[in-house]
């Protein structure tokens, strides 16, 4: 028995010594850091999961975008970068015993795969295009490869001066772009935004407006903000309607009293700028406005009833400051005082004679009221007196072509309250050779006044506004006849504007 237990532990030796030979091989560690940035600006991304693969182990990085990963045994890992709003980026790594690999990750966004829109076709109005209204639809079209939403930005241009109308964010591919200017080249352009990409630009294109129709009126309407827009316009005998009306002054700015001057094709104006009122001149389009009065401003009570006057030639223009009247040359230079009241009364409105010889002034008090109407030699002396110190208010001064007429108004009802309110306005023509004076204001209906009467161009008629004494009713623009034996002949020619001149 002994002899076969030996025999077994003999036979089993080999087998115990077998095994112990085949023990694992000891694999070494090493150590993998790096860094993840972003791949245009090299800024460090927090946060993002560094993988390895085929382990799965993972770690992330530090807010300066570092990380590092110890103990992993040598051999060629895969390593990510993934983080959210970024595309996962892959770097190859071989881990040697007790040394570290570094690896540098420079993550895209999302988007920069993103094709961006192809640059717009402008398509309407095709590109040099003439004749066209003062309201044009500009059309073009856009496509975008990956389907994004698109926006567009719309820039034009003229070529007779430096404004630039700028409309953002439009979503549509059409766009109707209103107050265009007569005879005007205008230049558009279009960009497309994706909103991932750079705006893409298309070429630029232009198109002309029609010829300006010369129009013969010119008032003022209400607009956004309250503020005053100058219009011109004409008005069809035939019809008896308005055509033609055209916008010259911007509805951001406030800008009234419009007086053409026909020797010199230019329109004097009133307008707000540093919060003064000052004189500018424009084209009969609108364009080129130019400021006339920077020293010494349009100033007086209620700048509503303010008045100037051009020179018959068109080289220069008086206008008044408080109680005294100025003269300036139409480009701004030679400014003159040629006039100031005696008892310190502002001067509210001033006319010139067409062959300059007198000018017709309206003076009133601190509060617009204590009105006076007479005329002035250009030394100063007085030559006429046709009211004094009246009760009501008063103005609407002009003088007939000739020299023999004054039109003026004023409320024959001698109201007077703080905010001027005009009850029963009418308007008078005063006679110089015969010192008389003509109410023809006798067929207006009662409750409404007749203000800033102005002579036709033949002077056979007068064109005024009437509007009920309320002080809040529209406004409309009329005309008629100077011929007080005849038939009340009022024509209303345009509604809701006022302040009005016809050339």
């Amino acid at each position: 028995m002994k002899k076969i237990v030996n025999l077994i532990f003999i036979l089993a030796l080999p087998f115990f010594i077998s095994c112990s030979e085949d023990t694992t091989d000891y694999i070494g560690e090493g150590t993998i850091t790096g860094r993840v940035v972003e791949a245009n600006s090299f800024d460090p991304i927090e946060n993002a999961k560094i993988t390895i693969s085929p382990t799965g182990n993972a770690v992330f990085t530090n807010l300066d975008g570092y990380f590092i990963m110890n103990y992993v045994e040598e051999g060629e890992y895969s390593v990510s970068a993934t983080k959210e709003a970024y595309l996962t980026s892959f770097e190859a790594a071989t881990v040697i015993e007790d040394l570290e690999v570094n690896v540098i990750f420079e993550l895209q966004d999302n988007n920069s795969l993103n094709k961006p829109p192809t640059a717009p076709q402008l398509i309407t109005p095709e590109d040099g295009s003439e004749d066209l209204e003062l309201s044009v639809e500009l059309i073009w079209s856009s496509e975008d490869p990956d389907d994004d939403e698109l926006s567009y930005k719309l820039e034009i241009k003229n070529d007779i001066d430096n404004n630039t109308i700028l409309i953002e964010s439009i979503v549509d591919t059409t766009y109707v772009i209103s107050d265009l200017k007569y005879g005007v080249k205008y230049f558009w352009q279009v960009a497309v935004s994706d909103a991932i990409n750079d705006d893409v630009l298309s070429v630029v294109n232009s198109f002309k407006t029609k010829i300006d129709p010369d129009n013969r009126y010119l008032y003022v309407k209400k607009g956004v903000n309250n503020n005053n827009i100058i219009y011109s316009s004409n008005f069809d005998e035939e019809s008896g309607e308005q055509i033609n009306e055209v916008q010259l002054t911007s509805q951001s700015q406030n800008s009234w009293r419009p007086r053409k001057n026909q020797a010199v094709n230019l329109i004097a104006f009133l307008s707000t700028f540093n919060n003064e009122t000052h004189l500018f001149t424009m084209n009969l389009n609108g364009s080129d406005i130019k400021q006339v009065t920077s020293e010494v401003a349009v100033a007086g009570h209620n700048f509503n009833n303010i008045d100037y006057s051009w020179s018959s030639n068109g080289d220069r223009l008086i206008y008044p400051h408080y109680d005294k009247l100025y003269v300036i040359n139409k480009d701004g230079s030679g400014l003159k005082q040629i006039y100031k009241t005696v008892d310190g009364s502002f001067i509210t409105e001033c006319d010139w004679s067409n062959d300059e010889s007198m000018i017709a002034l309206k003076t009133n008090d601190i509060s617009g009221y204590n009105a006076s109407i007479f005329t002035i030699d250009m030394d100063g002396a007085v030559l006429n007196t046709i009211i004094s110190d009246v009760l009501g208010a008063a103005g609407g001064l002009n003088i007939s072509v000739d020299n023999k007429l004054l039109l003026y108004t004023l409320d024959i009802s001698e109201y007077q309250n703080v905010n001027n309110r005009q009850l029963d306005t009418h308007i008078f023509i005063y006679n110089f050779s015969e010192a008389t004076i003509t109410d023809i204001s006798l067929d207006k209906d009662t409750g409404t006044i007749d203000i800033d009467p102005r002579f036709s161009p033949n002077e056979a008629e007068i064109i005024f506004v009437n509007t009920s004494n309320d002080g809040i009713s529209t406004k409309s623009i009329y005309k008629m006849s100077i011929n007080t034996e005849s038939d009340s002949d009022r024509v209303k020619l345009f509604e809701n504007a006022l302040m009005p001149d016809w050339e």
